[in-house]
């Protein structure tokens, strides 16, 4: 399943329902999000900002209004489709990463490249040495530093196709360094697949050129 758009109408976590929230440029709003295009949605910490990017990948749906991939209403789609739209449609960095710390870091991105074939050992091995931990790559991800950790889970999230990339605060423990690296990579494979990027910020944004920044 290609998706082109990605659209919001009127959405809101049920937990802010009857809440006075500040005012939003995403909830209750009607906003889309287009295939090729790049945003960056700031917000406050408790903002919400993780609890969209979950929206968007399906893993939560307490919340009002609706969500659309371009004319689907996901409220309809199927476990497999959600299982589809993950694989190869929808690729997402959670702020929490969830990595498996018992695994070597080399075994982590291997497990999410081995669902679509997309990623060979040489791509993913100059991932690492790009971003500088391919010493760690036999090393237990449990062992490594936080930042050495998000620059693992930031090549499992491009290690498979993708028409959007979801990234929940990328770059939060990464020095300027390594986020210009990190920033250069998710855009290259993104040109290459024609594909937008969502990506949030409570602060350290990823360096990314090009970003609409929208409020949360």
């Amino acid at each position: 399943m290609q998706i082109s758009a990605i659209r919001l109408e009127q959405t809101l976590p049920k937990v802010f329902e009857n809440e006075s929230i500040p005012r939003s440029e995403v909830w209750r709003s009607d906003i889309t999000f287009r295939r090729g295009e790049r945003w960056l949605i700031e917000a406050a910490s408790g903002g919400g900002k993780s609890s969209l990017c979950a929206y968007i990948y399906g893993s939560r749906i307490d919340y009002l209004g609706r969500l659309w991939f371009d004319n689907t209403d996901t409220s309809t789609l199927s476990i497999a489709d959600w299982q589809q739209i993950r694989r190869v449609s929808i690729a997402y960095l959670p702020q929490e990463l969830d990595l498996f710390p018992e695994l070597t870091a080399i075994e982590n991105i291997r497990l999410k490249a081995s669902l679509t074939d997309s990623a060979s050992e040489e791509r993913i091995r100059g991932w690492m040495r790009e971003l500088g931990i391919d010493f760690r790559a036999d090393y237990p991800v449990g062992r490594m530093s936080i930042g050495q950790q998000q620059r693992v889970a930031i090549i499992r999230s491009i290690c498979q196709p993708f028409d959007f990339i979801l990234l929940d605060e990328p770059v939060s423990h990464l020095d300027e360094e390594n986020n210009r690296i990190a920033a250069r990579m998710i855009v290259r494979e993104a040109d290459r697949l024609g594909a937008g990027i969502i990506t949030t910020s409570v602060g350290n944004r990823i360096l990314i050129d090009g970003l609409k920044t929208i409020r949360l």
